[in-house]
């Protein structure tokens, strides 16, 4: 995706430049072997999403990040670290963010474990500013367990409907979106109307994060992805993509017959061309612009213009940038 509107904020390339250092201090435990396993994933980078929301909202990205600003972006990229930590185990991923897995080079219960421990910082930086960020904090890893066992329940079912799909991924990536823009509105001592607006902006914002990602794993390549595409299909998460082409009257008869068991490479992209090819992707990109019209809406809310412009331009550009389906 294009985070150049969130960047174009003046200071936030520094802000961004000052969580790094925090970041890496946060998963310090003092033991050697535990701590190249937590910065494993820090070390290798990424678009720092979440971060950079809780650290626009708290500043408005007209001054620096403050301690509390920057503690807070770090507490909810940990909770998306530790995240990643555990569907790479779940997943059987052997590559993340062009290196290897932690799951692939230290093992399951290393990565488990490893990602226990990001969540217990994460815990740690929320208590120390207080207990409504606590609060948040802990409700939203539970939002994120309740969409990740949702979509688990539903592995391999063809009746999974669309309402049960747009609860699962409220819960497992717009929640923390959500939390992240809440936290910086919420240490940037915001008025509460202007939190709230930022809630609703981070909650749509990764509805629409979400169904693109769900359209790549669909329409997009591997450099994309930074995995094989079509590893859903292929494990049985039914996207919206998915469930859409089972509707259509010419995709859903040859579709079907392939669904409700695991596939393998051959079939996964058989699968992968007749949605590419349904209605699917047309009314998955419908559905997203709904979102994206919220999250303009509650952007433009915001007091500070600047701010309000940029994230409304960020969540146009999820769906704008996506590539030409490369099947």
């Amino acid at each position: 995706m294009n985070a150049a509107p969130l960047l174009s904020l003046p200071f936030m390339d520094g802000n961004l430049a000052s969580l790094e250092p925090e970041l890496r201090e946060s998963v310090g435990s003092g033991d050697p072997f535990l701590d190249e396993v937590t910065g494993h994933l820090i070390s290798a980078g990424g678009k720092r999403l979440r971060p950079g929301l809780a650290l626009a909202s708290a500043t408005g990205g007209t001054r620096g990040a403050e301690h509390d600003d920057l503690q807070g972006a770090v507490a909810v990229e940990l909770v998306h670290l530790a995240s990643l930590y555990h569907d790479d185990v779940m997943d059987e991923a052997t590559m993340r963010r062009t290196v290897e897995s932690v799951n692939a080079r230290w093992g399951n219960l290393v990565a488990i474990v490893a990602g226990d421990f990001l969540l217990a910082r994460s815990a740690e930086i929320a208590a120390s500013l207080g207990t409504e960020i606590a609060g948040l904090l802990a409700h939203t890893l539970g939002e994120l367990c309740q969409g990740q066992v949702a979509e688990v329940r539903a592995a391999f079912s063809t009746e999974r409907t669309e309402e049960h799909y747009f609860d699962a991924i409220a819960g497992k990536t717009a929640a923390l979106m959500a939390t992240s823009c809440r936290i910086g509105g919420l240490t940037g001592g915001l008025p509460r109307a202007e939190v709230e607006a930022l809630t609703t902006f981070g909650r749509c914002f990764g509805m629409v994060f979400q169904l693109r990602d769900d359209v790549l794993d669909v329409i997009g390549t591997e450099e994309d992805l930074g995995k094989l595409p079509g590893q859903d299909l292929a494990e049985g998460i039914y996207t919206l993509p998915v469930l859409k082409a089972l509707q259509d009257p010419g995709a859903g008869p040859e579709l079907a017959p392939l669904l409700g068991k695991p596939l393998d490479p051959a079939e996964r992209d058989k699968a992968r061309s007749i949605v590419a090819a349904s209605t699917a992707i047309d009314a998955t990109l419908t559905a997203g612009r709904r979102y994206v019209q919220q999250a303009v809406d509650a952007a433009a809310a915001l007091a500070g213009p600047e701010l309000g412009r940029s994230l409304g331009e960020l969540a146009q550009s999820l769906l704008d940038d996506l590539p030409v389906p490369s099947i």
